[in-house]
């Protein structure tokens, strides 16, 4: 329902109706598409709506309303004839209007100084209070059982685990009783079990590896708050109190609802991906057409998941600066979530960020290494740096450091040579000997890739890895963003949009 208040005339206006303003407002109620349900007149001295008329919308969706109020015709009220913009000269009104404009425009544009405002002073204590009420930050040690390790990096490592029933945690003998991890097969319930997280221990005597943790944990809540569904769902954090074979005290876990226990990475070192990932991404396997067509399908699908996830963190002022397919959670349902925020930043207060320093893998950095200039300086106090926000996301871009990446990661789903880590460093040897210019790139390498996927529907996915595979060009561009990336030819067409769909017609169907 679309509620559209206010409307204004376009002739000048009588005294006669200049006087009557203060008593008569009018108001429309758009309920339809096409149709205005509802026109009424609020008149203070009645102090009750007065029904009009109703009329279709005509063509340039204006209204023409003929009532008569105390004898005079009102019409379309004009909004600087307002109370508070009596006094003024027309110049002076169309000043106010337009800078109002401006500081709107500079308040709601990306990274959203507004919407974060709200979230840092009025939604983040809503939710810290909620869930101190719900016990959902109050997590410790004996509420888990840790299973088998799954994967390790700089700063932590990741196990499997079991959220065990409160009542086992409520008495003490079982508190006291020493616990033994339980087989592997204990510890994967079926797929409809809802006790399955992810625990991820930080490497607390690795030195940065604390503030690493305390960054990742930070940035789960503002994305649980800001858009939930780029990331796995976040239950919070807790440091173990005491040293036994699993833990070790002071020692800190963050802790995720179990949506996948497989990213990217690994279903690409499978020697059939993206085949694999057909019956995830579509229902079922997709009939009517060859493999080729079908892998190219899936690889779009992957890829507009992760473009759309980008796409909405950095509306919120966050930049990942480490994506990469080992950093890309594939869920149950056939969804790419991004995982490890360890290394993100938050450009809209300066979150995360020191000039001159950076966290990044170097087979998917790009060539300018750093999200900010090295000349940026230090960021101000939050409220500050929240104001200078815009301005600085206008001239640096630096949401596009994540485009990069996810331009060598297309590289790689599309061309299977690419993805050991040995073909991937010399790909980057050779890209940067051709000054980051994909095309001279293709006629240049020895490592013989095979490009029928990006070549395929015109070459639609080859041109989309040229954009974003590239140097950042004057004023700092030069590379799609993930808006500029969605509206790309090799997404409009939407063959794996329409695929996904008439799968789950069809398996409704069943």
């Amino acid at each position: 329902m679309n509620v559209v208040l206010g409307m204004a005339s376009l002739l000048p206006p009588t005294p006669t109706a200049t006087a009557t303003v203060q008593q008569h407002y009018c108001y429309y109620y758009n309920l339809h598409n096409n149709q205005i349900a509802a026109i009424c007149c609020f008149s203070p001295a009645h102090k009750k709506l007065l029904p009009i008329t109703s009329k279709r919308k005509s063509r340039r969706g204006l209204i023409k309303c003929n009532a008569f109020f105390d004898d005079v015709a009102t019409g379309l009220l004009e909004l600087e004839n307002a109370p508070y913009f009596q006094g003024l000269s027309e110049t002076q009104r169309w000043w106010i209007v337009a800078f109002g404009g401006l500081v709107w425009i500079y308040f709601t544009a990306r990274p959203g100084v507004l919407i974060g405002a709200i979230d840092a002073y009025l939604l983040a204590p809503l939710q810290l209070a909620l869930d101190s009420y719900s016990g959902r930050r109050n997590l410790k040690r004996t509420d888990f059982l840790v299973g088998e390790k799954l994967g390790e990096g700089s700063f932590g490592v990741v196990y499997s685990g079991v959220l065990l029933p409160k009542n086992l945690n409520d008495s003490p003998a079982d508190q006291k009783r020493p616990r033994r991890p339980p087989p592997r097969s204990a510890l994967v319930p079926q797929s409809q079990s809802k006790d399955k997280v992810i625990l991820k221990k930080v490497k607390v005597e690795i030195k940065g590896a604390r503030e690493f943790g305390d960054f990742e944990e930070w940035f789960n809540y503002r994305l649980a708050r800001a858009a939930p569904e780029t990331c796995a769902e976040f239950l919070g954090s807790f440091v173990a109190d005491k040293t036994n074979s699993q833990f070790t005290k002071g020692g800190k876990w963050l802790v995720w609802k179990f949506e996948g226990d497989l990213t990217l990475g690994d279903y690409m070192k499978d020697r059939n991906f993206p085949s694999n990932l057909e019956s995830l991404m579509f229902g079922r396997i997709l009939r009517g057409a060859d493999s080729s067509k079908r892998n190219a399908l899936i690889i779009k699908q992957v890829m507009r998941q992760i473009i759309t996830s980008l796409k909405k963190i950095h509306d919120t002022g966050i930049v990942h600066r480490d994506i990469k397919p080992d950093n890309l959670v594939v869920t149950k349902r056939g969804r790419i979530k991004l995982i490890d925020f360890g290394a993100a930043t938050d450009l809209r207060i300066g979150k995360n960020y020191v000039p001159n320093k950076t966290l990044l893998d170097p087979y998917y950095c790009p060539p300018e290494l750093y999200v900010l200039p090295e000349e940026t300086p230090s960021p101000p106090p939050e409220p500050i740096a929240a104001l200078l926000s815009p301005i600085l996301w206008q001239l640096n871009s630096p949401d596009l450091f994540d485009m990069y990446s996810a331009g060598i990661v297309l590289l790689q789903m599309a061309i299977p040579s690419l993805r050991s880590a040995a073909a991937l460093r010399n790909f980057n040897l050779e890209i940067k000997s051709c000054g980051y210019d994909l095309k001279k790139w293709r006629d240049y390498t020895r490592l013989r890739p095979d490009f029928q996927i990006l070549d395929s529907e015109s070459g639609r996915g080859w041109d989309l890895a040229t954009k974003l595979i590239s140097e950042r060009g004057y004023l700092r561009r030069g590379r799609l963003s993930a808006a500029a990336a969605l509206r790309h030819p090799y997404f409009l067409l939407g063959g794996d949009q329409a695929a996904a769909v008439l799968s789950k017609l069809s398996l409704d169907r069943k």
